[in-house]
Formats: C-alpha cells, sequence, structure tokens
C-alpha cells in the first residue's frame, strides 16, 4: 500500500487508534456541515449579503437557502456515513468560498481567518486518505494503518487550522468587529471590556501553538473553544451555531492524538511496518 493511499476494504481489520481518528474527522466535519445546512433550512437572514453578492435578490435568495442547506446537510450525512474523497474535496472549497464571502461583503478579514475549523479539517483528512486521481474520488475510503499516512503533513494542516482559528477569533474580539464576544460576556453577566481582553488570550494561545504544541494544551484549546462557543445559545442564538463549528473542537482534537500516538511507544507485530511511521514533531 502506497502512502497516502488509502482503499476501503471491508475485510480489514483496524486498529482501534485509526478507527478513533476517523471518527472524529468524520463526526468534526459532518456536524459543520449539518450545522451550517441547517440555517440554510431555517432561512438565516445574515445570509442575504452574500446571495446579494452574486446578484441574488432577497426574495429569490429566501427561496435557494433551503435548498442550499439541504445540500450542506446531504454531503455532511454522506461524509459521515460513506466517506468519499470527492465529497471533501467539495467540502474544502465550498467552505473556503462561503468563509470569503465574509470579507467579500465588507466583514472583517478576521471573519475568514476564524473560521478556518471549517475548511481546515476536510482538508486535513482528504491528505489523510490520499487526494488520489478523479477515477478514484467516489470510492469509499477509510484511515487503516497510521503508517499509510503523511503525518508531517496531516499535523501540519491541523496544527495550522488550530493556530488560526484561535488567532481569527482573537482578533475579531480585540478589535470588535463582530460585538459577538461583547454579548456573550453579556449574556453570563460579564463586562464586555473583558472581550480585548479574552481576545489578545486566544491570540497568545495561537502563537504559543505555533512555535509549539502538546497533547495536553491542545485539548484545553478544544475544552476552551466548545465553552465560548457554547455561550452562542446562552446569548439568544441557536444552539445549531455549536454544532456548525465542530471543526474548531476536533482540529486540536485530532492534532493531540497524533501527537500522543507519535509519543506512544510502538508495538507493532509487523517490524517492517513500524519502519514507515513519520514522526509528529512540536
Amino acid at each position: 500500500m502506497t502512502a497516502g493511499s488509502i482503499a476501503y476494504p471491508g475485510a480489514v481489520r483496524r486498529l482501534p487508534f485509526e478507527a478513533t481518528l476517523e471518527g472524529v474527522f468524520r463526526i468534526g466535519i459532518a456536524s459543520c456541515f449539518i450545522g451550517h445546512g441547517a440555517f440554510g433550512v431555517l432561512t438565516k437572514d445574515a445570509w442575504l449579503p452574500y446571495f446579494g453578492l452574486v446578484g441574488i435578490t432577497p426574495d429569490n435568495a429566501y427561496g435557494l437557502m433551503p435548498l442550499v442547506g439541504l445540500l450542506d446537510i446531504l454531503v455532511g450525512i454522506v461524509g459521515l456515513l460513506s466517506p468519499r474523497r470527492a465529497v471533501f474535496v467539495y467540502m474544502t472549497f465550498w467552505a473556503v468560498w462561503t468563509a470569503l464571502l465574509r470579507p467579500l461583503t465588507g466583514e472583517s478579514g478576521w471573519e475568514f481567518v476564524e473560521r478556518a475549523g471549517n475548511y481546515g479539517v476536510p482538508l486535513a483528512f482528504l491528505l489523510a486518505v490520499g487526494v488520489g486521481t478523479p477515477r478514484t474520488w467516489f470510492e469509499r475510503v477509510r484511515i487503516t494503518s497510521i503508517a499509510s499516512i503523511n503525518v508531517r503533513l496531516v499535523a501540519a494542516v491541523l496544527r495550522a487550522t488550530t493556530v488560526l482559528l484561535l488567532f481569527g477569533h482573537g482578533a475579531l474580539a480585540v478589535t470588535g468587529a463582530n460585538g459577538l464576544v461583547s454579548q456573550h460576556l453579556a449574556a453570563v453577566g460579564l463586562s464586555s471590556d473583558l472581550a480585548p481582553v479574552l481576545g489578545g488570550f486566544e491570540i497568545g494561545i495561537a502563537i504559543a501553538l505555533a512555535f509549539r504544541a502538546s497533547p495536553a494544551l491542545l485539548i484545553s484549546v478544544a475544552v476552551w473553544k466548545l465553552a465560548t462557543e457554547t455561550l452562542f445559545p446562552l446569548a439568544g442564538a441557536s444552539w445549531w451555531e455549536v454544532v456548525e463549528r465542530g471543526g474548531s473542537y476536533t482540529a486540536p482534537i485530532l492534532l493531540a492524538l497524533l501527537m500522543t500516538r507519535n509519543q506512544a511507544p510502538r508495538r507493532d507485530a509487523d517490524h517492517s511496518t513500524s519502519r514507515l511511521h513519520p514522526e509528529v514533531t512540536t
């Protein structure tokens, strides 16, 4: 089996680590697209400028939103239950485009950076299973052996994703570009003056991760992101906001898994295979 080319042989028995890694990937990616799609079905008013960018009127936009949302939900379900390269190619490009719509319609450029979890995690999974060729894009794929993965590349993408989403969110808080952090603080009885402080904290963590990561720090980041995003419903927003940000929680968890695997003693029965294990550096 060549590096990065992982087919879906149903009879292959996978080790718990590979199954866990793939499961976290699939759940995180699916939650992002299902959550985003739910807002289309609910016809979220904030989407109107994005349709307007390409000349679609508000009346037509409201009619198209449920269709766009259902497509997002569909690809999320397919990615969860029957992963195929074509789906993750689509997810990566679509997530980049929807993130770019923010600055293209006058919002802060940090909005694009903060959404790195949306496009970075499907990209990392695509690299983990191998990009393949268009002929293989519709074959079902899975991670059957960590030795088949270019771990350095996948880890680099996950680290960049985690750094960007933290830095982008922190920058939005420091600059007050969207005001959401202030609203969330008010929802739990805290002063909005703390927003720049929390933003600076996230930027500091992002810079620290850029230079050196550890599994403990990465898990702490995942817990922090989940806790802070839970403030959305406390401030009166939909719980779909929490679901949509699945990539923000799973990117650091996935990187922590890869690092933990790398640091653990290797007990491969096949010593020739163990020599194929790439290293993950911090």
